[in-house]
């Protein structure tokens, strides 16, 4: 995972460094002038217009235009507390205005025209972030340009992957300037993070071994439980079973979109909770989601309350289970003994605190996992998990096509199934939202319909997936190596 630091923890992390600041700068710069280098694709006749401030982020930048002149690059370095409204032309820019810990408006000057092409504003290249980018909450301050790439030194900062800031700072590459960042606390997922985490099925296994059981939808919304119920079977569970309380399996299974591997159980219309948790094969299943499409009466919520509160597995909250929690969420989650995972988006986040998600929403799913004990993952266009340790995980995957309705539905069946498979919890939660967005660019820019992303799971599984299958045995063996003494 690629380490996240917000600037009160990089500042901290910049000043235990036992290389004095000026060395750090030097390093900073270097990593900036090489990638200009690449984007200018040579050096000499090119014109650079660096944009530099008076702290350590214009120190950056001046760096690097020392080492570009030294490469027969024709730079002109401007103030940015001073500068003119008009840059001069330019192959290249690069804003080293202001760095992450600027908390007040900044409007830089119309960024310069490309040279020989004054229709085009040239390339840019930020320093560390875009100036005028909230380096905790991706919110702009003032007016920011739009950077084609963005080098950050040590780790990324929230704001360069919560939005709107993620949208200004185009790619981003993390230079490795010798600084310490292994107290990190949140990471940005990665797709070798989530083949890691998948779970394999033994050779041994049967379909017991991953069950988990779906309690969603209501008469007339039937849709959300299929959605969740194909997903979780998508994610890993070997056997689904399905119910919808009030409306009976045949119903429920009945027509083209229903899965036809999930099994229908019946449950009773009111105080289904307590009958689910009183099934006799209930420790059989690994996991149980509850929530989608279940609707709001006041015996439906009274049921969900009832069984998340005596259910002993672990346990996906969704949808309408979320709004049955409500604010007493601490209350009710606070003597469960299994894992509990809740799927808030921003307005189920303000149904179970009260209000709605601050700007720094890595502060805001770690509030709330804190005070329910539960890991938390607050949808977004940058989704966050948080555990009640304060330990997060961002994941950036995934794009606006995913917001189109029934989608969380299957977001929270593929946690289900991962956990029902094997999957720890947090890793489930994190993974479930990586493959979900992956799904969703596999599929056309246009009209995607959340059943659209049950097909291209299982591509999108295999595509990162690349272990031999557990019945597979070497060809030959050798006993590890003895570990070497350190030095």
């Amino acid at each position: 995972m690629i380490p996240i630091a917000t600037p009160d923890e990089m500042a901290a992390i910049d000043e235990a460094a036992p290389e004095p600041v000026e060395e750090l700068i030097e390093r900073a710069g270097g990593a900036l002038a090489r990638t200009a280098l690449n984007m200018l694709r040579g050096s000499y006749g090119r014109r650079v217009t660096v944009l530099a401030g008076k702290g350590n982020n214009g120190a950056d930048g001046r760096a690097a235009a020392r080492r570009l002149r030294r490469r027969g690059v024709r730079v002109a370095v401007v103030d940015a507390a001073d500068g003119p409204e008009m840059l001069p032309a330019a192959h290249l820019a690069i804003d080293a205005a202001y760095g992450t810990g600027l908390r007040r408006p900044y409007s830089p000057p119309s960024p310069p025209p490309a040279l020989g092409r004054p229709d085009r504003i040239a390339p840019i290249l930020a320093a560390d972030i875009p100036s005028g980018v909230d380096g905790l909450t991706g919110e702009i301050h003032g007016r920011a340009w739009s950077a084609d790439h963005t080098v950050t030194f040590g780790a990324l900062k929230p704001g360069l992957i919560l939005h709107p800031g993620a949208q200004r700072c185009g790619q981003v590459t993390v230079a490795s300037i010798g600084l310490d960042v292994a107290a990190a606390r949140a990471h940005l997922v990665t797709a070798e993070d989530v083949s890691n985490w998948l779970p394999a099925r033994p050779a041994e296994s049967h379909k017991w071994h991953t069950a988990t059981w779906v309690i969603a939808g209501s008469p007339g919304m039937t849709g959300a439980a299929r959605l969740a119920a194909s997903a979780a079977l998508r994610g890993g569970s070997g056997y689904v079973r399905l119910s919808t309380p009030g409306l009976d399996a045949a119903h429920l299974l009945s027509g083209p979109a229903a899965p036809i591997e999930a099994v229908g159980c019946p449950l009773p219309a009111k105080h289904w909770g307590t009958a689910a948790v009183g099934a006799e094969d209930i420790s059989r299943f690994k996991s149980m989601l509850v929530g989608p499409g279940l609707g709001r009466r006041p015996d439906t919520v009274q049921a969900v309350r009832d069984l998340v509160a005596k259910s002993p597995l672990p346990l996906v909250i969704d949808g309408d289970g979320l709004a049955a929690l409500g604010t007493d969420a601490p209350n009710l989650l606070a003597h469960r003994s299994s894992p509990t995972v809740l799927t808030p988006h921003d307005g189920e986040y303000r149904v179970l605190t009260g209000a709605a998600p601050p700007s720094d929403r890595f502060a805001a799913a770690r509030s709330l996992a804190d005070a329910t004990g539960a890991i938390v993952l607050l949808k977004g266009p940058t989704t966050v998990v948080a555990n009640a340790a304060g330990t997060a995980m961002a994941i950036a995957n995934g794009d606006a096509r995913l917001a189109t309705a029934g989608t969380g539905d299957v977001l929270a069946g593929l946690i289900c199934g991962l956990l029902s498979a094997g999957a720890a919890p947090m890793n489930a939660a994190a993974a479930a939202a990586w493959l979900h967005g992956e799904a969703g660019n596999t599929r056309p820019s246009g009209a995607m319909a959340a059943s659209d992303l049950l097909i291209a799971l299982p591509e999108v599984w295999s595509s990162i997936d690349n272990r031999p299958p557990a019945s597979a045995l070497p060809t030959a063996w050798e006993p590890a190596a003895a570990p070497t003494a350190a030095p």
